[in-house]
């Protein structure tokens, strides 16, 4: 990252606060960056900029299923991988720091102690292997329905998850996750949910709305347990509500593409 000084002359831009966003959340060689104030001003569109690493995540999976002649087990796992590394594994260190968090009894200030320690317990290891293998299981249940753009929707209401914690919860300070909590509000995140919503309908009918209502019920479910344990949130918990998201996104889609 550049230093401070290099950005107090800035002027806002959104192009260059989108690809700072985009640098921030992928391994993509853009290499654009701009002040965390002005990244985070526009986290509303993060989920449309991921609409883009789902394509990419999709067409991997038809490069698999249709080149390769995989089995939808073998290219959900290969899915799941390609999410994770272009992400740079971004959020995985939120899923097991939060579990952490949760897991260990006592005050909040203990929980977000044990939260923010770098060393990582059994609970973070088993919370991830649970979430990473039910988001496997979940590409491969709509990869079996053939349901290829249900990896676009699942990846862009990932972001949708984070920005609805973001939305219900107080930010604990100072860290990274508290600039995009203070910059998520009522009206940018409605735009954002409602845009959202409209492009799943496109793709996938009322099993790609399904998707995006599980996603905003995880990141609920997130907001609520990060409230009881921590009272505050910070980069972790929106980390874990990304991955649950996406995770909450496939199981909801999972059940609509059988009932509908």
């Amino acid at each position: 990252m550049e230093d401070d000084s290099y950005f107090e002359d800035e002027e806002f831009s959104p192009v260059k606060s989108l690809l700072g966003l985009l640098t921030f959340s992928t391994i993509l060689p853009i290499n654009v960056f701009t002040s965390i104030e002005y990244m985070t001003k526009l986290t509303w569109c993060w989920p449309f900029l991921h609409i883009f690493i789902g394509i990419l995540a999709a067409i991997c999976g038809y490069v698999s299923l249709e080149f390769l002649h995989l089995n939808s087990f073998f290219t959900a796992a290969i899915v799941y991988a390609f999410l994770m590394i272009i992400t740079g594994y971004n959020h995985l260190d939120g899923v097991m720091d939060m579990a952490d968090g949760v897991m260990v009894h006592g005050e909040p200030e203990r929980k977000i102690r044990i939260m923010k320690d770098p060393s990582v317990g059994a609970g973070g290891v088993a919370t991830l292997f649970l979430v990473a293998s039910l988001t496997i299981a979940g590409i491969y249940n709509i990869l079996d329905y053939h349901f290829i753009f249900g990896i676009i929707i699942c990846e862009m209401t990932a972001k949708t998850s984070l920005i609805t914690t973001a939305l219900l919860s107080e930010p604990l300070t100072p860290g990274i996750g508290s600039y995009f909590i203070k910059e998520t509000n009522i009206s940018n995140y409605i735009a954002s949910t409602v845009i959202i919503a409209v492009i799943a309908i496109l793709l996938g009918n009322l099993v790609g709305l399904v998707g995006v209502l599980g996603a905003i019920l995880s990141g609920i479910i997130i907001a609520i347990i990060a409230r009881r344990n921590f009272v505050l949130a910070n980069g972790d918990v929106l980390g874990m509500s990304n991955e649950v998201g996406r995770l909450f996104s496939l199981l909801f889609m999972s059940v609509a593409l059988y009932f509908l």
